[in-house]
């Protein structure tokens, strides 16, 4: 890990869905980090695309060359160590086919949507990051480890995540038309 972000993150795709996971894992815990989601699914999109294309796109210049201190690094260097650690526990390769290359575009489109979802401002609902973030985990540790059976469970909490941002938003938009008219006002009329 060298002095800037970009030496930090990695140069490969498979380098950065573990920083991917590192910035995700916060956000599996139903608590408001304002801006945090709309950061990791910004990362999440342009790692799905690296995937997409087969090798990483670069990170942004100005966020490239920003400097890390020591400080900061070691406490990125401990918290990877803890989270491998744990991680090691329950991931292994198995189900190779699923984190080949044939496969890299199911991975992509699945990070990309799972990102999508993170990004989707839901009003008022402050675990609507939780399944996105989850999904992200799983499939950023799935990749890295090659282990089918994450990116199996991280495809299904993928589709979950849009399922429930699509519902969320759905509802909502029920809600307000039924309290509009219970009012006396109408949406668009």
């Amino acid at each position: 890990m060298n002095g800037t972000m970009a030496g930090a993150v990695g140069q490969s795709n498979r380098q950065r869905v573990v920083w991917l996971s590192l910035l995700a894992t916060p956000l599996l815990f139903p608590i408001a980090l304002p801006g945090m989601a709309s950061v990791v699914g910004a990362f999440c999109v342009l790692i799905a695309f690296g995937l997409f294309s087969g090798k990483p796109l670069p990170l942004p210049a100005w966020l490239a060359k920003r400097e890390l201190n020591e400080r900061f690094k070691r406490m990125l260097e401990r918290m990877i160590s803890r989270v491998t650690g744990v991680i090691a526990l329950w991931g292994r390769p198995r189900m190779l086919r699923l984190s080949d290359k044939p496969a890299r575009f199911v991975n992509g489109m699945m990070l990309c949507v799972a990102g999508l979802s993170m990004m989707a401002p839901v009003p008022i609902i402050t675990f609507d990051n939780v399944l996105p973030a989850l999904a992200i985990v799983l499939i950023s540790w799935g990749l890295r480890l090659r282990d089918g059976l994450m990116l199996l469970a991280g495809y299904v909490v993928t589709l979950a995540a849009a399922a429930s941002v699509v519902l969320l938003w759905w509802g909502g938009t029920v809600a307000i038309s039924e309290l509009l008219s219970r009012t006396g006002l109408t949406l668009g009329h």
